[in-house]
């Protein structure tokens, strides 16, 4: 029997999913939810703790009362301010080391990340529970990029590798070769929301998002679902690329199908590089 799964669960849908497919498998697991960030109506009636962002030290507690050995770490999460977390003395010890302000988001997870093996925990990628959701190369649904979504798909992919690389985001959204926006703290749909504001006259412009460079595949992976097509089409953009292998995909037929219904591309690329 596989052993059992700790579940760190963030916002959006994805825990929901990774909770379905322990059931789905047998495979036991325990979620320990973040509060203010994951939905008690996602994590439902799964055998949960819930924590404050800051309680790490009660965290890793109630994980090894559970017995857990694998965590995956799902789902959106803001960034705190200090004040905010009010955190313990074990998550204020690590912050002291760390350096909160120091560290973009990918250097940050990845702290975290060693911190929660440092207590004897193997920290496992979301795709190798949700293989099905790794993002594949191809169309989803029927449309696909013109030349000019195409030239501007290769302005964003480039922008994307370039603020990726710099730790800063995974997003970037171009419009007739312009850069509208790049994502950064404030995530991709209020990234698309920004956009509306800033778009021009004709063809849409598309958002790609893109695996930083280097960074772990445990972590964060670039991720899209129903609601990132909806705030795409209410912006007014014509398509969104994820890359192939990089990112993952919340449910490959009802992505497809919800594209064409709003008239979008939803397009799996390679990394060229």
């Amino acid at each position: 029997m596989a052993s059992k799964l700790g579940i760190i669960a963030g916002g959006g849908e994805f825990p929901g999913l990774v909770i379905a497919a322990c059931r789905a498998d047998g495979r036991p697991f325990h979620v320990l939810g973040l509060t203010g960030h994951a939905d008690p109506k996602i994590i439902g009636d799964a055998p949960a703790d819930w924590i404050r962002l800051g309680e790490a030290g009660t965290g890793f507690k109630l994980l090894k009362e559970a017995g857990v050995a694998e965590i995956v770490m799902i789902g959106p999460v803001r960034r705190p301010t200090l004040k905010e977390l009010a955190p313990d003395w074990r998550t204020t010890k690590f912050f002291a080391r760390v350096g909160l302000k120091a560290l973009g988001d990918d250097g940050l997870l990845r702290a975290v990340a060693k911190e929660i093996e440092s207590e004897g925990f193997t920290v496992v990628g979301i795709d190798s529970v949700l293989a099905d959701c790794l993002a594949v190369a191809g169309p989803y649904g029927g449309l696909v990029p013109d030349d000019q979504a195409q030239s501007d798909i290769l302005r964003a992919w480039e922008v994307a590798k370039g603020i990726g690389a710099l730790d800063v985001g995974q997003a970037v959204v171009v419009q007739q070769g312009i850069v509208l926006g790049v994502e950064a703290v404030e995530g991709t749909d209020s990234l698309i929301r920004r956009c509306a504001e800033l778009k021009r006259e004709g063809p849409g412009g598309v958002l790609v998002k893109v695996r930083k460079p280097g960074q772990d595949r445990r972590l964060d992976l670039p991720t899209i679902g129903l609601a990132t097509l909806r705030e795409a089409a209410a912006a007014g953009l014509r398509g969104i690329v994820v890359q192939a292998g990089g990112a993952l995909v919340l449910g490959r037929e009802a992505i497809g199908a919800e594209a064409d219904r709003l008239g979008l591309f939803v397009l799996g690329r390679e990394d060229a590089c």
